[in-house]
């Protein structure tokens, strides 16, 4: 990097690469109106204006654009813990159980102590899954197969923070309107929710959209049927075929 550019010129120029963004792209996501190209060459300085946006939009600490923190994002203050549990009658915590059905109306009811009456709730006397909050929820859907299936419980740890959040885990992600099951990468900006099964696209929300999030340490299964095809018969059936094609090269 040319270090006489002004400081703000590198940051800027090192942000939009972050958030895979075009000088265009960029500039309308801030609503700028001069040339972001001309920014990152040192030519015009950067407004007012879309130091703000850029605290707004994608939460970006304008301190550290002018150098002045090693801070990115400013620290998103939304809290994602549970808002409710529910306790039995010798006080400790119990892990409530969201069906389909249910789930339509977790959202909308976080706060509802009448809703989580209404749930059926249970303990594991497992020391994992005692001095946390713990929750499980029924998978709904093939978006994360093959790992979880349609019908399949998950239980969920609570997540303090989206700081705490690892793209090698699965998540419960409760937004303002809906549940949903996914594996999730933070952006500048962003959460990118992420299917396993590749024919669903991911989903990028905004962190301030987010309420719970719940880490999946297990799951609860009834279907014990062995995989369609194991190595052995793929194996068989590569043979099979090469022997195949070896003899139609032979006939012809």
């Amino acid at each position: 990097m040319d270090e006489k550019l002004p400081i703000e010129s590198l940051k800027i120029k090192q942000l939009r690469q972050q958030l895979n963004l075009t000088q265009q792209a960029f500039a309308d996501a801030i609503q700028l109106k001069g040339s972001v190209a001309d920014i990152e060459r040192g030519k015009v300085r950067l407004p007012g204006a879309a130091v703000a946006k850029l605290l707004q939009v994608f939460g970006i600490n304008p301190l550290w654009i002018y150098g002045d923190s090693d801070d990115q994002m400013l620290e998103i203050k939304t809290s994602i813990l549970p808002k409710v549990v529910t306790l039995d009658a010798n006080d400790n915590e119990n892990i409530a159980m969201v069906n389909v059905k249910a789930s339509a109306g977790y959202a909308h009811n976080l706060m509802d102590v009448d809703y989580y009456d209404t749930l059926p709730a249970f303990q594991l006397p497992l020391p994992e899954y005692k001095n946390a909050s713990f929750r499980a929820f029924q998978v709904q859907g093939d978006s994360m197969l093959p790992v979880l299936s349609q019908g399949e419980w998950i239980i969920g740890k609570s997540q303090e923070s989206l700081s705490d959040l690892s793209e090698k885990q699965i998540y419960v992600v409760v937004l303002a309107d809906t549940v949903v099951v996914k594996k999730v990468r933070m952006y500048a900006s962003r959460l990118r929710l992420i299917s396993l099964n590749s024919l669903y696209p991911p989903i990028d929300v905004n962190p301030k959209e987010i309420r719970e999030v719940w880490k999946v340490t297990a799951k609860i299964t009834t279907n014990l049927e062995e995989p369609a095809s194991t190595l052995d018969d793929l194996t068989r059936e590569m043979r099979e075929g090469f022997v195949s094609l070896r003899s139609l090269l032979g006939n012809s």
